[in-house]
């Protein structure tokens, strides 16, 4: 009895004891660690030093080296005489092909023996830009891969003499079909095709398609005259030939020469651009301007795209209204306000100019490779959206002739800053520029512009706080304050 007891007084005790333990709180967690902030991409010195040589040669020089190397096959990208990563690797491409250093930066007698090699190349190709009657527009045709020249109905079809290479011109007058119905008809589920791209502009349409045996391009325009544009379709065991041939007919082809303002010749290496906006005339071809109604502004396209603030007042990149002596907004009038003291900025007013909903400003940096957007003004209808990605000190993104001033967003909806400058004469493959670089205005120096000119800016929420959003839904709240800003000369 005294061991029961005994015993059970020690399990008492110990029932106390683990009583009395459990009621002492835990010692509270350690705090966690603040995410680090993030660390700018540190600029890689050969790019920067290969970017600052090639941006201090003139700019048709600049886009006759890009032109050069599509030729030579080293480049696939768009010819903007912008300089970029493919431009950088395109270089180191050349160059370790031919034995030399790769270092992106191309020495003056390297540059004489790319444009020879270049010339070379579209000599043998017998590449020559001429009009198509049939159709009404002006492409450049590889007449040694392609001599069989037929006629069919509204346009030309030039075939390589094995029938494994076909390129079709095609018109439609006015009424007879739309953009729409043809965009339609190339995207169409098709057995044992895969369309790779497509984009449908107001006045413009671009679609690549595969199938296990062969590649397509096609592209048609709109414009008064009706639809135009072209197809071509190859083997795909010939890629490697003809992927270069695309991208030199789609800088050539222009649907509406008539229509096009008058331009200089190019050069041997730096063949006409082509594209919705942008048409140079065609070598050999008198293109006069069309002539404006009466009562519009002399020119309708945007030469830039501003920012809606309130009060009549309206921000952009101060580049892209250089040489603007009459700028115009919404048909309205306007004057340049200020400008900031690096001449990165300008602020323009004009009066009867609706409000609009500026974004606010983001105020931490972005990252290399970020999910970005750019709104672009359009002559007519709303801003374009397009993709971009942050790069460093600037943006890659496709944007079209008018962009400089644009905003650039994250996915948040927050102004990351402006698109600096876009090239004075762009070189567009088939109206689409592909992803290429642009300095931009950064947020901190639009933020400090403002506050110098008086103008509220609002900082946005923080990466914490800044929910994910698509592409439209980070858009659709600063549409409205997009607008086009048109220049009479």
């Amino acid at each position: 009895m005294d061991a029961f007891r005994t015993g059970l007084t020690a399990l008492l005790a110990a029932g106390l004891a683990t009583g009395a333990l459990a009621q002492v709180p835990a010692p509270p967690a350690p705090p966690r660690p603040k995410p680090a902030a993030p660390v700018p991409p540190t600029p890689d010195p050969a790019f920067e030093a290969a970017r600052a040589a090639f941006e201090s040669l003139p700019e048709a020089e600049r886009q006759g080296l890009q032109d050069a190397l599509v030729w030579t096959g080293d480049y696939n990208g768009v010819t903007t005489g912008a300089f970029g990563k493919r431009s950088f690797e395109g270089i180191r491409t050349y160059q370790t092909r031919t034995g030399a250093a790769p270092t992106g930066l191309l020495t003056p007698p390297e540059r004489v023996a790319l444009k020879r090699e270049a010339e070379a190349a579209r000599r043998a190709a017998r590449f020559k830009v001429q009009p198509d009657p049939a159709s009404g527009a002006v492409v450049g045709v590889p007449e040694a891969l392609l001599p069989r020249k037929t006629a069919i109905p509204g346009g030309s079809r030039w075939q390589s003499a094995d029938g494994r290479v076909t390129l079709d011109t095609k018109s439609f007058p006015q009424g007879e079909t739309s953009l729409d119905a043809l965009f339609e008809r190339a995207t169409a589920a098709m057995p044992g095709r895969k369309v790779t791209y497509k984009l449908k502009k107001p006045d413009f349409i671009v679609i690549t398609a595969e199938t296990a045996g062969g590649r397509s391009y096609i592209r048609y325009a709109e414009g008064s005259a009706g639809i135009r544009g072209f197809t071509l379709g190859y083997d795909r065991s010939l890629a490697d030939t003809v992927d270069r041939l695309v991208i030199a007919i789609a800088n050539t082809f222009t649907p509406f020469p008539n229509e096009a303002p008058a331009a200089a010749a190019p050069t041997a290496t730096a063949p006409a651009a082509a594209g919705p906006t942008a048409r140079p005339a065609a070598p050999g071809l008198a293109a006069a301007p069309a002539a404006p109604p009466p009562g519009a502004p002399a020119e309708t396209r945007p030469a830039a795209t501003g920012l809606l603030l309130g009060s009549g007042r309206v921000l952009t990149a101060a580049s892209a209204i250089d040489g603007c002596a009459a700028p115009r907004i919404g048909g309205a009038v306007a004057r340049i306000e200020r400008r900031d003291a690096a001449g990165s900025l300008a602020l323009l007013s004009a009066e009867g100019v609706p409000g609009g909903a500026a974004p606010p400003l983001r105020s931490d940096p972005v990252s290399e490779g970020e999910a970005l957007l750019v709104l672009g003004a359009q002559a007519r209808g709303r801003p374009s959206v397009a993709p971009a990605s942050a790069a460093v000190e600037g943006v890659y993104a496709p944007l079209q002739p008018g962009a400089g001033g644009a905003p650039v967003l994250d996915r948040a909806g927050r102004l990351v800053g402006l698109v600096a400058r876009f090239p004075s004469a762009p070189r567009l493959i088939a109206g689409v520029m592909p992803p290429t670089r642009y300095g931009i205005v950064p947020g901190k120096a639009v933020a400090a512009f403002l506050a110098e000119s008086g103008v509220p800016a609002g900082a946005g929420p923080g990466p914490a706080k800044a929910a994910a959003t698509t592409l439209g839904g980070a858009a659709a709240p600063v549409l409205g304050a997009v607008v086009a800003i048109t220049c009479a000369r």
